[in-house]
């Protein structure tokens, strides 16, 4: 039963994706990570904690260069496995799907040199201004420095690898994510990466309300 429940959610969204021009290509790629996909969600709960775990087991096995496009795979096909008919409709109204996967990427690099790095950039007045931004609102929730410290050495390594993007938005932000967090081996390290990332987001795009997400929740969530 679980594992229909899985093909029927597939097949519905490879469906849906090329009503919208996805050639048969692209439907291929989608196809062999769903297969992995499915596999590891046959028997779970319809939870996002569960497609979050599930999906982070399929990850570890998926090269780095890949991550990119097979979480936009996981996030666009997790409400078909959900059975969230208004966001599948939302998603078939709005053109919800990146079909075109293979666009820009930021520069190859380690961790370790980009971290490296760090000692010597210099940040322009936008840049300057969301780090000073986060670092006073980690401050004023009381963050301790060792924390404070750490944090704000993510958000600038997430604002190195922006720089060469041609267009500064939440795609590109996004692709950012995803190819950095490959970089990071131990969990913990992981965990952190992520919850920066969610926070930083707000203070990058400026919102006004972006003081009242930082240090909410570090919980790991692949899925953003």
């Amino acid at each position: 039963m679980h594992i229909n429940r899985e093909k029927e959610a597939a097949d519905a969204y490879l469906k849906l994706l090329q009503t919208k021009g996805a050639t048969s290509g692209v439907l291929y790629k989608h196809s062999l990570f769903l297969d992995q996909l499915t596999l590891s969600l046959a028997g779970k709960m319809l939870d996002r904690v569960e497609y979050s775990k599930a999906l982070d087991i399929v990850m570890k096995t998926i090269p780095a260069n890949n991550w990119h496009r097979n979480l936009n795979i996981a996030r666009e096909f997790y409400p078909f496995w959900m059975k969230d008919i208004k966001t599948i409709a939302l998603f078939d109204l709005h053109y919800g799907f990146d079909l075109g996967l293979d666009h820009w990427k930021p520069l190859l690099g380690t961790l370790k040199s980009l971290t490296d790095s760090l000692d010597t950039e210099k940040f322009d007045t936008s840049e300057s201004w969301s780090l000073k931004a986060y670092t006073q609102a980690l401050r004023a929730e009381g963050a301790e420095q060792p924390l404070l410290d750490a944090r704000v050495k993510l958000a600038k390594i997430i604002l190195i690898r922006l720089r060469d993007a041609p267009v500064k938005n939440n795609k590109s932000y996004r692709t950012v994510v995803d190819l950095t967090l490959p970089l990071f081996t131990m969990k913990e390290n992981k965990q952190l990466f992520l919850a920066v990332i969610r926070e930083f987001y707000y203070f990058w795009t400026g919102n006004p309300d972006a003081v009242n997400k930082v240090l909410l929740d570090s919980s790991e969530n692949i899925l953003l």
